[in-house]
C-alpha cells in the first residue's frame, strides 16, 4: 500500500498520452476536463479491493525503459506519426520528488514523537486520487499578480484537507487548493514541467508534508538546512542547464528573415543574397552588375575576342592616329584583362595600373651631345578613366552577345547530336562572322524556321526526359508548304532565297533566275493539296514560303541592316491629339512637323529624339521609318530576283518574284524599325547619361573654398545666410556660422539689415566668428538684394582678413549653389542632425558644409541625389539608369580625394564617401565600420584590413578586396615608430618597396645604412628621413633607369607608378581636385529665378503685374520675380492718348514683351505695344527648311482655326484670382473635385467683349454663363459693365460672382435641402413617384430635381394620383429666386404654393374646357 500511495503522483495515461509535435499539444486533448473528472469521481465510490487493483494498473504504466524511444502513433487523420520522448527524463523527476518525500511510517514516528497521534486512513486513498490533479497543478504559471506572493504552487507532498484538520490548521500552506483552477488545455512538457523557479520552489517544500512549528523549528530552518546542505542546489543546475539546452535546440535556427519583413531586410541590405555579396572577396560593384552572369565563363579566346571587338568599338568613336591603332588594342585588352581576369575596378586600374595604358616610345635626339640623352621620351595615353568606364559596359554588352551565342551553339549542336540534322553551311559560316547580338538573333530565326519541326521533337524529347508530357502542337502554315506539295511550287521561281540573298550582299547579280516552261497559274495546278485547294491559293502560299525564307536568311538580314542603320530617316506624323495640344509654346514643338530626319542628326540632338518616344508615347505623335531612298532600293531588289529573260511567261514569273520582294521587304521595315527604334533610344539615354556624369563630375571635381589667405588643404570656416523668398515683414534674414569640423556652432536672425541695428549685429558676430568667407543663397530674387547688401556691410564695417602677403583683404562675399541645401532643410537627416533649428537655418548649414566639401554634401544625400536636375532631358531616363551614371562620378572622385578611414569609422557624414572605395559598397562598408569598430574603433595600418593572426585582429577583407581598396583608405600618420607614411599616401602597399628603395637612393644610402636605420627605428625608418626635411633630394633621381630596369627584368611597367611615390613623398595625398567654381551669372539667375534662356529669354511675351504708374514709365514685376520698366516709348497709343495712369492702374496683369533682359542685375526692358505682343519670338527650330513640313502645318492651322476658335483666339489674361484659361472642359475637370458654387472666370469664344464665368452646380453638372463686357477700354481690360442674360447687369467680376453665381448657388441649397427634393436621376425620381402612389392610390406626390441637361435648373415631377400620367415642368433658378412657368417665387415654400395653385388652375380651366365641348 505504501508503493501505491507514493506511485499514484502520476497517472498512467498521462504517461503514456499521445503527444503531437507539430502541433504542441496531446493528441489526447480532445478529452475534455468532463471525462477526468468522471475518472476521478469514480475512484472514491471503489472499495480497497478497486484500489488495489488501480494501483497495480498504475505500477505497471511506470515500468519503462530509461533511453528514449521512438512511439509509432495515430495523428488526426490516420498517419502514423514518430514520437521521441524524454522518458528517462520524467522518470529522474519523478524519483527525484520520491526521494524528498517522507514515506507513511517515517511520518507517523514523527507525528507520534510529537504528540500529535495517527492518521486516518481514508487520507491515503484521497492522495491516490487527487494524484493526477496535484500533477495537473504542477503545470499551473504563476500570473503577475502572484509573483511576489509567499503561496507556492502545489507540491507532490501537500497535505490534504484532513491532515491539515488533524494539524489544527496551522500549516501554512493548508489553504492552496483553495483557489486551484484546473488546465486540461496544456499538457506541453514546458507547461507540466513549470518554470525553472517554480520547480525550484516545489522541490524546496516538497519533502516537508508537517509543520515546522510542530517540530519545534523556526519558520524558514527547512529551507536553511536545504541551503546549507545544498541538497537542492545541484538539482536546480541540473535543470537549469535542461531547460537552457531545450531553448537552444528550439532557436538555433532563428534567422533574421524569421524575424523582419523581406523588404525591410532588403532595405538594411541584410537578405542572404547581400550577406554573399559582403563576404565575397570580389569587388561589390562587380558582383552586382555581373549578376545576370555569374553562370558565364570567359575562356583565354574569347577575352581576346572581346578585347579586340571592344577596341574597334572605341576607335570607331575616338579619333585615333592609325599608327596607334595597335597599341590602342593592346591598352584595350590590358584594361580588360584587369577588370575580368583580375578583378579589379576602374578606379584601381586608372591610379594604379596607368602604364598600361600609356604609349611609351624613345625619339632620338637630332641634336645630341655628349652627357645629353641621347633620346627623347615621347609617351601618350590612350585610355582615360572615362574610357575605363565605357570598357566595363562593353564587356557586359559582350557578355550578353556570348550568353546568347553559346545558347544558340548549345541549340545547334543539339539538333545536330540528337534530331540528326547534317552539318549547315549557312550557320557555320555566319556564326563564325557574328559579333552582334542582332546577328545571333538572325541566326535563331533562321534555325526555328529551317528546322522548326525538328525543335518540336528535341523539346519534346527533353521534356519526356526529365518526366514532363507536353501536348503536341499542330503545324504551322510553313510547316505545312514545306511538307506539301506547294512547296515544289517555291522551287518553280527558279531562284532560292540564298542565291538571292548573296546577289543583294555583292551588290550585283551573279545568281540568276531560272523561268519554268508554263505560266503560274498552270503551273501551280500541278501542287495543289488539301491545304490549297485551288491555283491562286498554292501561288500565294509559295510567294508568302519564298519572301519568308528571304526575310529569314541571315545574309539577307545582314545586308538589308547595314543599309537601314545607315541610310534610315524618320517622319514624324502628327496626330489630331497632337495638332490640337502641341502649340507654338509647347515643348513638343521643335519637332511636330519634322521630316526626313537623317540618323546623324538624331545622333546630334538625342534628348529631342527621347522627346519624340514620350509624345508618341502619349498618342500625340507617331514615329515613321523608312529608308531614305526606297524606291531605288525596291529597283535593286527587283533585279537581283528577275530573270532576264524576255517573254510572256518570263514576265508572268518576273511580276510574282516582284510580290515577293514586296511581301519581303514589309516584314524587313516591320523588324528593322523595331531594332532601329531601341538602337536610337539605348544610344540616346547612352549620350544623355554621359552628360549628366560629366555634368555631376564637375560639380564633385571641387575642392574646398580656399580664400586668399588660407593655406591648401585647410578647411574654411564658413558664415551663411539666405532670406528665404525674401518678402519683407515675412522672411527674416537668418545666418549659420559653420566651424572648420563642419558643425553648425552659431546661429543669427535678424529682420532685415536696413536696421543700423542688426546690421552691426550682424557685423560683430561675423567678425567674431572669424569667418573665412560668407555664403549667400535663397529661392527669390530678393536674395540678390541680400548679397549686395552683405557685401556693403562687409566694406562698411571693415571685415577684413590678411592674405599671404599679410595685407588685410575684405572678407569673399559668394553665392552658394544650393540645390544640396533645398534637399536637406526638410529631410529627417536635417532633422537629426539639427533637431532645434528651423528648416531655414537648416538650409544654411548645409549651404556652410557645401562650400566645406561639395563632395561630402552630395554623396550624403544618398538615392535623393536623381532628384537634381543635371540636364534638362534628365526626366526622360529611368532613376537606376540616372544613379549608374551618377555613381560611376562618385567614385571617380572619392578615390581621387581618398578616404580616412579612421575618421569614416567616427563619423556617419563622412562614412558615406566609403561604399564609393574601389572594391567597396554599401555592404562591405558596413562591414568595414562594424570590424573596426569591434576591434578597437581604429585602424593602426592599412595590413589590418587582411587581419594580424598573431595580434587577434580578424580578417575584414580578402585579398581581391584589400588590392582594390587599399591605396584609397588613408590612415593618418601620427605615430613613425608603429605606424607606416605610405599608410597615408596614394602608393599600393604593392608598391612599398619601391617607395622605400627610392628613399633609400634620394638619401645615398647603402644596404647596411638601410638595415641598421630599419633594425634601430623600424621598417619605415627610411621613408621617415627623408620627409624630414630631405625631400628636395627626390629631384635628383632618374627615374626613367629605374623604370626601364623594373621592365627588363620584372617585365613591370611602373614609369607613372614611379611618379606617383615621388609625387606622394613630397606630399600625401595633394589635393588634385579643382579649386572650388563660383557660380556664373547664368547659374545664379536659374537658381533663383527657376528661368533658363529656354524658358526666359528677349523677344519673349510674358505676364507681367503693374507695380507703378506714371506719365513716362511703368514699372512692373514678372512672375519670376524679376523687375521690369516700360518706357513711354514702349507703350501702345491708346494710353499715350490718355494718361497712362488713367488706362492702366496698380495691380494690373498685362501681356509685355521683353525687350531687354540683364541676368545679373534682374532687370528687364518690356514693351506692351500690341503690334510687338503679337508678334513674339519663336522658338528655335533644329532643323534644315527641307526637314519641316510647311505644307501640312499651315494646313493643321487653317482646319484648326475652323474646327475650334479656342485655339486660335488672342490669350487673355484677367487680374482676378478666379481666373483661368480654360476652355469650357478645362473648367469643368478644375471644379470637379470642389463645392458647389465654386466658379471659374475664363476666356469667352464668343469674341474680345465676352467673358465667361463657369460654376458648379451639383456632381457632373456645370453652367456656363456668357457675360456680355460693356464700355471696354480695350481688348485686353474687362468692361465696366458685365450684362447676363441681357438684364442683369454688374459693375466688376467680384460683384458678378457674389449677387448672381453665390445667390444662385444658394437657392439651389435650399431647395437641395428640403424635403421634397429627390437626389438621382429623372428617371430615378419618376420611378419613386410610381412606387409612392402605388402604396398611396388616392394621394398626390410630386418631387424636385436638378436637371442635369440644362444646368440651372430642377425638374419638378408630379402625379395627380395612381392612374394619372406623370407630368413635369422646369423650374428655373434665378439669383434670389424661383421662376417657374414665368412666375418668381422668393422662397421654397412659396414656390411649393405657387405650384399647387397653378396646377389646380390648370385642371379647373381643363375641366372647364371638356365640359364645354360636351355640350
Amino acid at each position: 500500500m505504501d508503493y501505491i500511495e507514493r506511485e499514484a503522483s502520476l497517472d498512467p495515461e498521462e504517461d503514456e498520452e499521445e503527444f503531437d509535435e507539430e502541433a504542441g499539444e496531446n493528441a489526447d486533448a480532445a478529452n475534455g476536463k468532463k471525462k477526468r473528472a468522471e475518472d476521478f469521481d469514480s475512484s472514491e465510490e471503489e472499495d480497497d479491493e478497486d484500489d488495489e487493483e488501480e494501483a497495480l494498473r498504475v505500477r505497471e504504466g511506470f515500468i519503462v525503459d530509461d533511453e528514449d524511444e521512438d512511439d509509432d502513433e495515430d495523428g488526426e487523420d490516420g498517419a502514423t506519426v514518430k514520437v521521441k520522448r524524454r522518458k528517462k527524463r520524467r522518470r529522474s523527476h519523478r524519483e527525484e520528488e520520491e526521494e524528498d518525500v517522507l514515506d507513511e511510517e517515517d511520518l507517523d514516528l514523527v507525528m507520534e514523537n510529537t504528540g500529535e497521534g495517527g492518521r486516518d486512513n481514508k487520507s491515503k486513498f484521497k492522495r491516490l486520487k487527487r494524484g493526477r490533479e496535484e500533477q495537473r497543478g504542477r503545470q499551473e504559471s504563476r500570473g503577475l499578480n502572484d509573483i511576489f506572493s509567499d503561496d507556492e504552487l502545489d507540491a507532490p507532498g501537500d497535505l490534504d484537507d484532513d491532515e491539515r484538520e488533524m494539524y489544527g490548521g496551522n500549516n501554512r500552506r493548508g489553504d492552496e487548493f483553495d483557489d486551484f483552477i484546473e488546465n486540461d488545455s496544456s499538457d506541453d512538457e514546458d507547461r507540466r514541467m513549470g518554470s525553472g523557479d517554480e520547480r525550484i520552489s516545489r522541490r524546496r517544500g516538497a519533502g516537508r508534508q508537517v509543520d515546522p512549528e510542530t517540530l519545534g523549528l523556526r519558520a524558514g530552518a527547512m529551507n536553511d538546512m536545504e541551503d546549507i546542505f545544498g541538497l537542492a542546489d545541484y538539482e536546480d543546475a541540473l535543470v537549469m542547464a535542461d531547460e537552457a539546452q531545450e531553448m537552444e535546440e528550439r532557436t538555433h535556427d532563428l534567422q533574421l528573415k524569421d524575424v523582419f519583413e523581406p523588404s525591410e531586410l532588403q532595405e538594411r541590405l541584410l537578405t542572404d543574397e547581400d550577406n554573399i555579396i559582403r563576404n565575397k572577396d570580389i569587388p561589390e560593384r562587380f558582383q552586382l552588375i555581373r549578376k545576370p552572369f555569374e553562370n558565364l565563363e570567359v575562356s583565354a579566346e574569347e577575352l581576346h575576342e572581346e578585347g579586340t571587338w571592344i577596341a574597334h568599338s572605341l576607335i570607331s568613336k575616338k579619333r585615333i592616329d592609325p599608327d596607334l591603332e595597335e597599341p590602342f588594342i593592346e591598352a584595350v585588352r590590358n584594361v580588360l584583362r584587369f577588370l575580368v581576369v583580375d578583378n579589379y575596378e576602374v578606379p584601381f586600374i586608372s591610379h594604379q595600373r596607368k602604364d598600361y595604358m600609356i604609349h611609351a616610345v624613345k625619339a632620338p635626339n637630332r641634336n645630341f651631345r655628349e652627357g645629353e640623352p641621347e633620346y627623347t621620351l615621347l609617351s601618350q595615353r590612350l585610355i582615360w578613366e572615362k574610357d575605363c568606364w565605357g570598357i566595363l559596359d562593353l564587356d557586359l554588352k559582350f557578355r550578353a552577345f556570348l550568353e546568347k551565342r553559346n545558347s544558340f551553339k548549345k541549340t545547334y549542336n543539339a539538333l545536330r547530336n540528337k534530331m540528326g540534322i547534317p552539318q549547315d553551311p549557312m550557320v557555320e559560316e555566319r556564326l563564325k562572322q557574328s559579333t552582334m547580338p542582332d546577328q545571333i538573333q538572325d541566326l535563331t530565326d533562321y534555325l526555328h524556321f529551317q528546322y522548326h519541326t525538328q525543335l518540336k521533337d528535341l523539346q519534346a524529347s527533353d521534356s519526356a526526359s526529365r518526366g514532363h508530357r507536353r501536348p503536341g502542337a499542330g503545324k504551322t502554315k510553313f510547316e505545312r508548304i514545306r511538307l506539301g506539295r506547294v512547296y515544289g511550287l517555291v522551287r518553280a521561281f527558279g531562284i532560292t532565297a540564298e542565291q538571292f540573298a548573296r546577289n543583294v550582299e555583292d551588290s550585283k547579280k551573279r545568281e540568276f533566275a531560272e523561268d519554268p516552261n508554263r505560266l503560274p497559274d498552270v503551273c501551280a495546278d500541278d501542287y495543289l493539296d488539301n491545304d490549297f485547294p485551288t491555283s491562286q491559293n498554292a501561288l500565294l502560299a509559295a510567294k508568302q514560303m519564298l519572301a519568308e525564307e528571304i526575310v529569314t536568311n541571315p545574309r539577307m538580314r545582314n545586308s538589308l541592316r547595314v543599309q537601314w542603320f545607315t541610310q534610315a530617316v524618320i517622319h514624324v506624323n502628327v496626330t489630331e491629339k497632337g495638332v490640337k495640344q502641341i502649340d507654338e509654346q509647347h515643348q513638343y514643338y521643335e519637332f511636330k512637323y519634322l521630316k526626313e530626319q537623317g540618323l546623324p542628326a538624331i545622333a546630334g540632338n538625342p534628348a529631342r529624339y527621347l522627346k519624340m518616344l514620350k509624345a508618341e508615347s502619349d498618342g500625340l505623335v507617331e514615329l515613321v521609318f523608312e529608308l531614305q531612298e526606297t524606291n531605288r532600293l525596291t529597283r535593286d531588289l527587283y533585279e537581283y530576283i528577275t530573270s532576264e529573260n524576255y517573254s510572256e511567261i518570263a514576265e508572268a514569273w518576273n511580276r510574282e518574284r516582284k510580290d515577293v520582294v514586296d511581301i519581303a521587304l514589309k516584314k524587313f521595315a516591320q523588324i528593322f524599325t523595331k531594332s532601329l527604334r531601341d538602337e536610337l533610344r539605348t544610344a540616346c539615354e547612352d549620350e544623355i547619361a554621359n552628360a549628366i556624369n560629366e555634368a555631376y563630375g564637375k560639380r564633385l571635381d571641387q575642392a574646398p573654398y580656399k580664400s586668399k589667405h588660407m593655406e591648401e588643404g585647410e578647411t574654411p570656416r564658413v558664415f551663411a545666410f539666405s532670406n528665404g523668398h525674401g518678402e519683407f515683414g515675412r522672411d527674416a534674414i537668418v545666418g549659420v556660422f559653420t566651424d572648420e569640423y563642419g558643425k553648425a556652432v552659431y546661429t543669427l536672425k535678424v529682420d532685415d539689415l536696413r536696421n543700423d541695428e542688426n546690421r552691426q549685429k550682424v557685423s560683430e558676430a561675423i567678425r567674431a566668428r572669424n569667418a573665412d568667407v560668407i555664403g549667400v543663397s535663397g529661392f527669390s530674387v530678393q536674395t540678390n538684394r541680400l548679397y549686395e547688401d552683405l557685401i556693403k556691410l562687409v566694406e562698411e564695417h571693415d571685415l577684413t582678413l590678411p592674405d599671404i602677403n599679410n595685407e588685410r583683404q575684405p572678407i569673399d562675399v559668394v553665392f552658394v549653389n544650393d540645390e544640396v541645401a533645398r534637399l536637406y532643410q526638410h529631410s529627417d537627416r536635417a532633422k537629426t542632425d539639427h533637431p532645434d533649428l528651423a528648416p531655414l537655418l537648416r538650409y544654411c548649414a548645409a549651404l556652410g558644409r557645401y562650400m566645406q566639401s561639395p563632395m561630402h554634401e552630395y554623396a550624403a544625400l544618398g538615392k535623393d541625389i536623381v532628384s537634381i536636375a543635371f540636364h534638362p532631358a534628365q526626366n526622360l531616363l529611368s532613376d537606376e539608369r540616372i544613379m549608374k551614371s551618377l555613381e560611376s562620378a562618385m567614385v571617380d572622385t572619392v578615390n581621387l580625394c581618398g578616404v580616412n578611414v579612421n575618421d569614416a569609422v567616427r563619423d556617419p557624414y563622412k562614412a558615406n564617401l566609403l561604399p564609393y572605395v574601389s572594391g567597396l559598397g554599401p555592404r562591405k562598408k558596413d562591414q568595414l565600420i562594424k570590424s573596426i569598430s569591434a576591434t578597437g574603433g581604429r585602424l593602426v595600418t592599412r595590413d589590418q584590413l587582411m587581419g594580424d593572426f598573431d595580434k587577434g585582429l580578424p580578417q575584414i577583407f580578402g585579398p581581391k578586396v584589400f588590392e582594390n581598396c587599399a591605396s584609397f583608405l588613408i590612415i593618418s600618420y601620427d605615430n613613425p615608430r608603429d605606424q607606416e607614411y605610405l599608410d597615408s599616401t596614394r602608393v599600393h602597399p604593392e608598391a612599398y618597396d619601391l617607395g622605400r628603395k627610392m628613399a633609400a637612393d634620394a638619401l645615398d644610402f647603402d644596404e647596411e645604412d638601410v638595415i641598421h636605420l630599419t633594425q634601430t627605428a623600424g621598417k619605415g625608418a627610411v621613408i621617415n628621413k627623408l620627409i624630414n626635411g630631405n625631400a628636395y633630394k627626390l629631384n635628383e633621381l632618374i627615374l626613367e633607369e629605374y623604370a626601364e630596369e623594373l621592365e627588363r627584368n620584372f617585365n613591370q611597367r611602373k614609369r607613372a607608378t614611379l611618379e606617383t611615390i615621388r609625387a606622394e613623398l613630397r606630399e600625401s595625398y595633394e589635393e588634385l581636385r579643382a579649386r572650388y567654381r563660383l557660380m556664373s551669372v547664368d547659374e545664379i539667375f536659374t537658381m533663383l529665378t527657376g528661368e533658363t534662356k529656354d524658358t526666359l529669354d528677349e523677344g519673349m511675351v510674358v505676364a507681367v503685374k503693374i507695380r507703378r504708374v506714371t506719365d513716362r514709365y511703368v514699372s512692373a514685376r514678372l512672375d519670376c520675380g524679376i523687375e521690369g520698366n516700360v518706357s513711354a516709348e514702349e507703350m501702345p497709343m491708346e494710353a499715350l492718348n490718355i494718361k497712362p495712369s488713367h488706362y492702366y492702374h496698380v495691380g494690373q496683369t498685362v501681356q509685355a514683351r521683353i525687350e531687354s533682359l540683364s541676368r545679373k542685375t534682374f532687370y528687364a526692358e518690356l514693351s506692351l505695344r500690341e503690334e510687338k505682343i503679337r508678334q513674339p519670338r519663336r522658338a528655335h527650330l533644329d532643323a534644315l527648311p527641307h526637314e519641316w513640313d510647311d505644307e501640312r502645318e499651315e494646313k493643321d492651322k487653317a482646319r484648326l482655326a475652323i474646327t475650334n476658335q479656342e485655339q486660335t483666339r488672342t490669350a487673355r489674361v484677367i487680374k482676378h484670382p478666379l481666373f483661368k484659361p480654360f476652355n469650357s472642359r478645362q473648367a469643368e475637370e478644375f471644379l470637379a473635385g470642389r463645392s458647389r458654387g465654386d466658379a471659374v472666370i475664363r476666356p469667352s469664344s464668343n469674341g474680345p467683349d465676352h467673358i465667361a464665368v463657369t460654376w458648379k452646380v451639383g456632381d457632373g453638372i456645370y453652367q456656363h454663363i456668357d457675360v456680355l463686357e460693356l464700355d471696354k477700354a480695350n481688348e485686353f481690360t474687362v468692361g465696366k459693365t458685365l450684362r447676363v442674360a441681357g438684364k442683369y447687369s454688374y459693375s466688376d467680376l467680384d460683384e458678378l460672382i457674389v449677387n448672381h453665381v453665390k445667390n444662385m448657388a444658394r437657392k439651389i441649397d435650399e431647395l437641395c435641402n428640403n424635403g421634397k427634393f429627390q437626389a438621382g436621376s429623372k428617371e430615378d425620381v419618376e420611378k419613386w413617384l410610381e412606387k409612392y402612389c402605388e402604396a398611396n392610390p388616392k394621394r398626390s406626390a410630386y418631387a424636385f430635381a436638378l436637371d442635369a441637361k440644362r444646368p440651372g435648373y430642377f425638374l419638378l415631377l408630379f402625379k395627380a394620383n395612381l392612374k394619372s400620367n406623370l407630368g413635369c415642368w422646369h423650374v428655373k433658378v434665378v439669383p434670389n429666386a424661383y421662376q417657374l412657368r414665368d412666375t418668381s417665387y422668393p422662397e421654397v415654400v412659396t414656390l411649393c404654393n405657387g405650384f399647387k395653385t397653378m396646377y389646380m388652375h390648370l385642371e379647373a380651366r381643363q375641366k372647364a374646357g371638356r365640359s364645354g365641348g360636351m355640350r
